[in-house]
């Protein structure tokens, strides 16, 4: 009786032993993070977003406790972090600065992504600031003179921008619909390298993100006009778009996603974590420099914006006539 009763206690104690070795990895996982992370940022180095989002990644790795790698993913107008996502362990290790332009690519082009199926939107936490520069010597003193030396010779000025389909894209054809003129658009893998152009006289303007504003601080370069819904406090004599006639407002805020389907308690470390980076001065004078303000929006209200974003980008795409089928 007693053997029989031993030999169940050691099966019992065998099988605690089976159960608590199976379950180790799981409690393992459940502790995050416990590695480096991967903060994609899909643009090229030296631009005001691959600034910005290094000074974040040195933030957030002081409240993870881990290192946060940024890796450079340049090209297809901002989409290859979002692209990644699909193919990355759902797993919180690897992270994606979400551009505005994932809304609205997709809808013109076959992507290797959906943005709302596809993704995990964290949390919102800044925006870019766009304007039209020329440079110093340019004969346009004004958006007027552009507009007028346009409509004289159509496509025969010429404009920088990140990719085709990104923002500082769309934001100017717009534009150029509303004033009815035909602008020559150059795309560039991003901002240091149109900035270059413009410098070196390779191009007559630049539409893009305030990266340019040390230049039209200097004197280098002449702001013609802001695009956003007000005038910024950084450059207040510079007149709006919509204040000069053209009803064309651009306003592209931006945060961090990860792939769909990762765990809520990952999730909600990865936005908490986030969310203190705004407290950060590094950060916050990272998002002055570059002009950009503090646009914060948790998970939920994040996912809702990129449902109404993603929906209202196919409208504007379509009335363009650069909508897929068209």
């Amino acid at each position: 009786m007693t053997t029989t009763y031993s030999r169940r206690e050691a099966i019992a104690a065998m099988a605690a032993v089976s159960v608590a070795s199976a379950l180790q990895p799981v409690f393992a996982q459940e502790k995050f993070p416990s590695r480096p992370i991967t903060f994609i940022c899909p643009w090229p180095p030296g631009g005001s977003s691959d600034a910005v989002i290094r000074a974040l990644a040195e933030s957030v790795s002081k409240v993870l406790g881990v290192g946060v790698v940024v890796e450079n993913k340049p090209g297809a107008g901002g989409t290859l972090g979002a692209a990644a996502m699909v193919t990355a362990k759902p797993d919180g290790y690897t992270i994606t600065q979400l551009p505005l332009g994932i809304y609205r690519i997709p809808h013109m082009q076959k992507t290797a992504f959906d943005p709302i199926k596809d993704l995990t939107h964290v949390i919102c936490l800044t925006g870019y600031t766009f304007g039209l520069v020329v440079p110093a010597d340019s004969p346009f003193k004004t958006l007027d003179d552009m507009v007028k030396a346009a409509k004289a010779n159509p496509g025969a000025v010429n404009y920088g921008h990140t990719g085709i389909g990104t923002t500082p894209h769309l934001a100017i054809e717009e534009f150029s619909q509303k004033a009815g003129i035909t602008l020559n658009h150059i795309p560039y893998k991003g901002s240091a390298e149109i900035l270059a152009a413009i410098l070196g006289g390779q191009l007559m303007m630049m539409s893009g993100t305030t990266e340019f504003a040390p230049h039209v601080e200097s004197g280098k370069l002449r702001m013609l006009a802001t695009l956003g819904r007000a005038r910024t406090k950084q450059f207040p004599n510079v007149p709006t778009v919509k204040e000069l006639g053209y009803d064309t407002i651009t306003e592209s805020p931006f945060g961090i996603g990860a792939p769909k389907g990762m765990d809520r308690a990952v999730t909600k470390a990865l936005h908490d974590a986030f969310r203190k980076t705004l407290e950060d001065p590094k950060v916050l004078a990272a998002f002055e420099k570059f002009h950009q303000p503090v646009i914060y929006m948790n998970t939920a209200d994040y996912t809702a914006y990129a449902e109404r974003t993603f929906a209202a980008e196919a409208a504007t795409i379509k009335r363009l006539g650069l909508d897929k089928k068209s």
